[in-house]
Order: C-alpha cells, then structure tokens, then sequence
C-alpha cells in the first residue's frame, strides 16, 4: 500500500482534526513526516503458522494459568462480536473464561452470544449502562482467573496471544520473581480485519514516557487480585485503561515498590485494534473526552504522590507534558538527571538520549518531527543523556565529577538555571563523551535514581543567539 495509505479516509480526517487544533505549519510538518515514514516502510502481520500452534497447544499443558477475558459489550455490531469471540475461542492456550458484560438496551449481543455452546463464555447482562468503567467492574467481580485481560468488543486477540502471556508468567517465576502487569505489541487492522498496518513495538517499562502516553494500551493482562482491588473507575471513561496502568504502575514501582521486574512487555504483536469511522484509533475526534480524562487520570497520578505541576495536552491528542512546579527535583526524589536534545547545524537531532547500546534512538530527525509513535517529541526515561545538555541533581556531583574529571557548577543567567564547564574542546571529543555520558547513566541508575529526557530543551550544536554565542567564549556554558 505504501504512500496511498496516507490518503484513506481515515488519515484525511486525522489531519483535519490536526489542523484545527494545531494550525497549518505543524500539518505541513506532520504530513511531510507521514509520507517520509511510510516511504518503502511496509508492514505484514505474520500469524503463527499452524505447526507452531499444534506445538503450543501440546506446550499448553505445562501451564497451569488461568485467564479470564473482560469484554464490556454495548449494542457491538453482530460480525464484530463474533470476530472478537472466536479470536479467543481459537486461542491455542485453553485455560480461559470469557465474560461478556451487556448492557445493551437491545438483544443483539445476547443473540449472538447464544449461538456459542463453549461453556468457558459466560455472558452476563446488565441492568444498565453505567459507562465502561463500571460495565467492565461488573465483569471483573465475577472473574475466576489468575490473570485478568481486557478486550475490546471489536478487537480480536491473536491466537497465541494467551500463550505467550502464560508463557511470559511461567519464565518470570522460574527467575524467582511474579509478573504482574503484562502487555505486548499490537497493531491496526481495517474494517472488516482483512488487512494490518502501524504495527506498536513497545518498550519496556519506561515510567516517563507512560506519564507522556499510555503506550501500554493493548493487550493489557494483569494478576486478578491487583485488578480487583484498583478496580476500573468511573470518572475516567474513555481513558480508563490508562488510570488503571497508571495506579497499577504507581502501586508496583512507588509505593510497594515490587519494582520494574513486576512489569513484563512480551515483544509480539498479540492484539489487533479494529479501525472504522468511529473508533478512536480511525477517528481521533470522535472521543476527545477519553484524551480530557486521559489528563484528569495523570494529574490525579501527580496528585497521590505530591507532585506539584501542571499536565498540558502536546499537537498531538492522548499525548501529554508535564510542568513540574520548581523544576521537577524538586517534586520527585526519583530523578538524579535531566538531559535535552542536542541539533546539529540543520537543525536535526544529532544526540542528547542514549539507550543502552549507546545510540541515539533519535538521531537525524528534524527537530519539528515527532519519530516513531511520536516518541521524539516525548519526555522519557533514558539510559543516558549528555553532557553538553545535562542538569544533574545534587547528590551526584561527586559521581559526576568522579566519572567526567570536571566539577559540577551551576550559575544562574537571566533566570536559566546553567551547567558550566570548559578545560578541554568536548565538542570535538563526541564519542569518548558518550562513553563518559553512557558510564555516567549507568551509576547514576546504579545509585537508585532516574535519568530523563525532555525534548523541549534543546541545545544547537552552532547557536545562533547572541547570549548562547557569548556562553560559549565564556566556557562553553550550556542553559539547563
């Protein structure tokens, strides 16, 4: 399909909606991204052959996981359903239950579902609609399962999708370790799920870039106990999933601190998220209130701990930014660095993020383009940042100065905090740096502290501006 699936109907409306919300210049630099991206960038979803699930259906035997599969169902049309219901129905792990929670006004789900036998579905009619949050509460209350999962009721799993969730368990706890929270890759699938496209490869848990989007989204599977006692909550329908994965997180990684290893992505596309008209992933307008109570979920996150700040929508809907009150050191003790993004003349990013394998996951993007799921554009957690754009927090000037053989100083310049240094040409130095920048972020994680990342301070590798030009003659200062 290539560049033509930027003309379907469904990309025309996002860009109209795109349009009024953010203007003309950043549609030119989204659309010019768009066709740049897709440019010779196919996708097919390559199902599990059927040797590889008679193996997994004999391998099933060696898990003993239980799940049970929440679908909140509301007037679903009658191929939906059923797509959905034979999606787990095919699964080649057996150890299900399927509770469907009705509340439509009509008989059309109960119709459909009474022409399934399998006593592994349980349909439940409600005796009303009290949103999806409550409908899908009603499901999980009467869950039998050691894990719970959710799904959409036009969504389809795919069939290894339960097996290589319990898969996924089983290893966690031969590490001596439980999962708790799980979730995997996923993609879109058009209308009628004949074709797949805009596969999400996820990564792990990274708990910045989750306060910037719920890229956990699908499919989420989560130990039952844990669930049933966070429950889904009313006030935030249309982003309930994400305040659920959010407190999830929150009670995993602060609180009871079980910690990341209680978090398990599985890397396989297990989830294909049905497109039309008025699906949010096909139409971004039709519910823009999920994205409100998407904000009103993080700031409510925030709000627990004792963060002060503010969360602002970004140009693009679901995603946020966060303005944390007095620099965020001072709202989270988590946080040892904060690091920025560093251009190159052209302006495009030339460094500033590290992963592990020391590259820059970013690196030639022009700076007004958002990357992959728009994770360009997005604070997150980092293996490292650099030097020659960092801010570092108190506590660790002694590993700074340990690691990079300078001494941390800030000073302050028209009411930007700055990071001085000189003694030697850095600049010219750039891959020693990044060793340094890469052995620096691993003590600082190795000390118990988060390294972040934000885009929106930016470093040019030529600054223009006449008081940056005036920091570099006077030792190469850098504005934090």
């Amino acid at each position: 399909m290539g560049i033509f699936r930027i003309f379907k109907i469904g990309n025309l409306r996002k860009t109209y909606y795109y349009f009024k919300k953010n203007g003309l210049k950043n549609v030119f630099y989204a659309a010019a991204e768009r066709i740049l991206d897709q440019n010779g960038k196919e996708y097919l979803y390559e199902a599990p052959s059927e040797e590889a699930l008679a193996r997994q259906r004999e391998e099933a035997g060696k898990y003993s996981c239980l799940f049970s599969i929440l679908v909140p169902a509301y007037e679903t049309k009658a191929e939906y359903l059923r797509e959905m219901i034979e999606s787990v129905l095919n699964q080649s792990y057996p150890g299900f239950e399927l509770i469907l929670a009705d509340a439509s006004e009509t008989g059309a789900v109960r119709k459909v579902a009474e022409e399934y036998t399998d006593k592994r579905i349980r349909y439940v009619p409600l005796a009303e609609n009290k949103g999806i949050a409550e409908n899908t509460n009603a499901a999980l209350a009467l869950a039998h399962g050691d894990y719970v999962g959710l799904l959409d009721h036009d969504d389809i799993l795919t069939k290894d999708a339960l097996f290589e969730m319990a898969g996924a368990i089983r290893e966690r706890s031969e590490k001596g370790g439980a999962a708790w929270l799980l979730y995997s890759d996923e993609d879109k699938g058009n209308g009628d799920m004949t074709e797949f496209y805009e596969p999400h490869w996820k990564p792990g848990l990274n708990r910045d870039l989750l306060f910037s989007n719920n890229y956990i989204c699908h499919f989420l599977v989560m130990k039952r106990e844990l669930m049933q006692r966070l429950k889904l909550r009313k006030g935030y329908d249309g982003a309930q999933d994400y305040d659920l994965v959010l407190r999830a997180v929150g009670e995993l990684v602060y609180e009871e601190r079980r910690g990341r290893e209680a978090v398990v992505h599985v890397p396989k596309v297990l989830y294909h998220w049905r497109c039309h008209r008025d699906s949010t992933a096909e139409n971004p307008g039709s519910k823009e209130y999920a994205y409100e109570a998407g904000k009103r979920a993080l700031e409510d996150f925030m709000r627990q701990r004792g963060w002060k700040g503010n969360v602002f929508h970004t140009r693009h809907l679901g995603f946020y930014r966060i303005e944390y009150e007095n620099h965020i050191f001072a709202q989270r003790k988590d946080v040892g660095v904060v690091g920025g993004k560093l251009l190159d003349k052209r302006g495009r990013v030339m460094g500033g993020i590290y992963n592990a394998g020391g590259r820059c996951p970013y690196a030639g993007i022009p700076r007004n383009f958002s990357g992959y799921m728009h994770r360009a554009s997005l604070c997150q957690e980092a293996y490292a940042v650099d030097l020659r754009c960092m801010r570092v927090r108190k506590e660790l000037w002694g590993i700074f100065e340990d690691v990079f053989g300078i001494p941390y100083k800030e000073t302050n310049k028209n009411g930007y905090r700055q990071f001085c240094y000189s003694g030697k040409n850095l600049i010219d130095e750039e891959a020693a740096d990044v060793h340094q920048c890469m052995e620096f972020g691993r003590r600082v994680r190795k000390a118990g502290y988060t390294v972040v990342w934000t885009p929106d301070w930016e470093w040019r590798e030529k600054q223009a501006e006449s008081e940056s030009n005036d920091c570099l003659r006077r030792g190469r200062e850098r504005v934090l």
